[in-house]
């Protein structure tokens, strides 16, 4: 049955259908507020949106979709793959609510090989990858990096320390007594010899560890027979790390040298990705990832969309095995290979070991739904009961906790933590820096009311749907809590009050008398007080949800503290950029001898001026 919404939305795909050209692209549907609602890619742009005229025969969450469309771009490209990158990127920026979305991509840890020096480090990084820089991994956690690295130093004695320190050194550091590194920076070793280990340890990264076991007890067989017994003992000690290295792997394979492995699994409507990271023939652990919004998806149509927004952030390796194979294998593996220069290959095993790895990984992620709904259903119990006793005006479905946090007023910091029927939603948490009002913080006062309203206010005002009754906007809030008593209340109730907002519970919750826990009080505006039993599941749940947000608020605060103790005077010096900052601390040693130093001394330092040594001379001297 056609409804006017839908005629209209389908007139205005015609509209556009008539005028695209059969080449590749992306388009973005938009809807009447100029909302992204799809980002899609086509090999032939005509054709495929022309497919969205066929009203009848789509399904039910894109019929809503093309209700709600009221015009669209379009975006050219020279290839169908170059159109799955943009299509990617588009949808990591935007995150339109029609598209399957890749949930909690969070950077991964990788090991560094730093190449700007004659004698290259080892190290942890986590960042944007540069193209001319040298990568390992990813690593699905920080452990495991670590545990990497201690590997490396014991088996390739390789420094990691910084340009600075290893020009400074004049006699080895602890690192070489351990035999944790060479000590390039004293000439213990040459270049020579160090890049010999350097390449021993590219080798090993890239999975090469029986050779280099092999080239070191041939290299300890030399040094034996000319009676160096004593290099010979700790070449002995590098095979016998290696050796540990090699007994500690999993989802072995010998023709698997650098692999993803995801696998989807799919139960109650809800899906879960996992992927497993195999580098240089070892397990580098696991990521989970429970993709949104794919209801009436195929499985492969969900790996599809999150391999383009997977690899978007991160480099693929040669193979990427798939327990569910994707129509568009020849685009995709065009596109990843594009990123990188090597060829990607994307499988689907069938039969041998590869299917015997994915079938483990598709396993994990069946047990992980499980357990997620599980979570869930006893999170919705939860809820249930939160209405209940509190005798809301609907079961929550998103619940917003609210903390502030500040030393007698300084560094003040607003926390919003988000929970939802999965739990915690920690990429929806928020952060405030309590700011200044007509030239007067409510921080400098120790107003936490004024901090609670500023908070609340400047996130009700961003978050407030044109229409305050439509409860479809994900962001908006069912329940909001905020910690502390009647005051914290009436401060919340007010940002209501002023912003005409009735359709989200709010309460405060307040410990007691002794600030101790199990005996907090309930405060509802124009009620009394509630007071639940302590052993009520209930009031265990409050209280971890107020905990979270005090715990968030705090660690907030702290990063704040610590990143302006962290500032240097330079900074507020107008001229004085990162380069010249880094440079003048290079050649003095610190803000405090810098502070010190004479127009002649600020002088002689590489790329300051006069007028600039003018400057930071007098600016420490203002009285001069």
């Amino acid at each position: 049955m056609e409804t006017k919404e839908n005629s209209r939305g389908v007139s205005v795909i015609q509209k556009y259908c008539d005028l695209l050209p059969n080449t590749s692209g992306v388009y973005r549907m938009i809807g009447p507020e100029e909302e992204i609602l799809y980002i899609g890619k086509a090999k032939n742009l005509k054709k495929r949106v022309s497919n969205y005229k066929n009203y009848r025969r789509l399904s039910n969450r894109i019929k809503r979709m093309i209700e709600l469309t009221t015009e669209m771009e379009f975006v050219n490209t020279r290839t169908e793959s170059e159109a799955l990158l943009l299509e990617s990127n588009l949808i990591k920026k935007y995150r339109p609510r029609y598209n399957i979305l890749l949930r909690d991509d969070k950077s991964f840890p990788y090991i560094l090989v730093t190449n700007e020096h004659d004698y290259p480090r080892i190290l942890k990084f986590r960042g944007s990858l540069k193209n001319k820089s040298e990568y390992y991994g990813p690593f699905a956690s920080v452990s495991s990096v670590d545990f990497t690295l201690s590997m490396l130093q014991k088996i390739f004695l390789l420094r990691s320390c910084s340009d600075s320190v290893f020009a400074s050194r004049t006699r080895p550091c602890m690192l070489y007594q351990i035999k944790r590194c060479s000590a390039p920076c004293v000439g213990v070793i040459g270049k020579a010899e160090y890049d010999k280990l350097l390449g021993q340890a590219r080798a090993f990264l890239n999975g090469d560890s029986q050779g280099i076991q092999k080239e070191l007890a041939l290299e300890m067989e030399e040094l034996s027979a000319t009676l160096d017994f004593e290099t010979a003992a700790l070449v002995r000690d590098r095979i016998k790390a290696l050796t540990n290295v090699q007994s500690t792997q999993g989802l072995e394979s010998k023709n698997l040298k650098n692999a993803d492995l995801i696998a989807i699994a799919i139960e109650s409507g809800q899906a879960c990705i996992q992927v497993f990271f195999v580098r240089a023939g070892r397990n580098y652990g696991n990521r989970v990832y429970y993709p949104s919004q794919i209801t009436g998806s195929r499985p492969k149509d969900i790996i599809e969309a999150f391999l383009g927004q997977f690899y978007s952030r991160h480099l693929p390796p040669k193979i990427i095995l798939l327990n569910e194979p994707v129509d568009q294998k020849n685009v995709l593996e065009d596109a990843l290979s594009s990123r990188v220069d090597y060829a990607v290959k994307l499988e689907c095993p069938k039969r041998g070991a590869k299917r015997q790895m994915i079938q483990f990984v598709e396993e994990n992620s069946r047990n992980a739904i499980a357990r997620r709904l599980a979570d869930r259903t006893s999170q919705q119990i939860l809820f249930k009961g939160l209405a209940a006793k509190l005798g809301l005006s609907k079961v929550p479905n998103r619940i917003e906790i609210y903390d502030n946090s500040h030393i007698s007023g300084s560094y003040p910091v607003g926390a919003m933590v988000v929970a939802g029927p999965e739990g915690f939603q920690k990429n929806s948490y928020r952060k405030y820096n309590i700011k200044t009002r007509n030239n007067f913080s409510v921080a400098l006062n120790n107003d936490d009311y004024g901090m609670m309203a500023e908070v609340l206010t400047r996130r009700l005002k961003k978050a407030k749907p044109i229409n305050s009754s439509n409860q479809s906007d994900y962001s908006w809030p069912d329940l909001i809590i905020v910690d502390g008593g009647l005051g914290q209340l009436s401060a919340a109730q007010s940002v209501f009050d002023s912003m005409a907002i009735s359709n989200i519970d709010l309460i405060a919750v307040a410990k007691g008398p002794k600030r101790n826990a199990g005996e907090e009080k309930i405060f509802m505006t124009g009620r009394d007080p509630v007071i639940l039993d302590n052993k009520d599941p209930v009031l265990y749940f409050i209280q971890r949800l107020r905990d979270e947000a005090h715990r968030f608020a705090i660690g907030s605060h702290r990063k704040r503290r610590e990143k302006n103790i962290q500032k240097s005077p330079l900074d507020s010096i107008d001229g004085i950029g990162k380069m010249r900052k880094r440079q003048l601390l290079n050649h003095f040693g610190s803000a405090k001898v810098v502070s010190e130093a004479s127009l002649q001394d600020l002088e002689a330092v590489e790329g300051v001026s006069r007028s600039i040594a003018k400057k930071i001379y007098y600016w420490f001297r203002p009285d001069s």
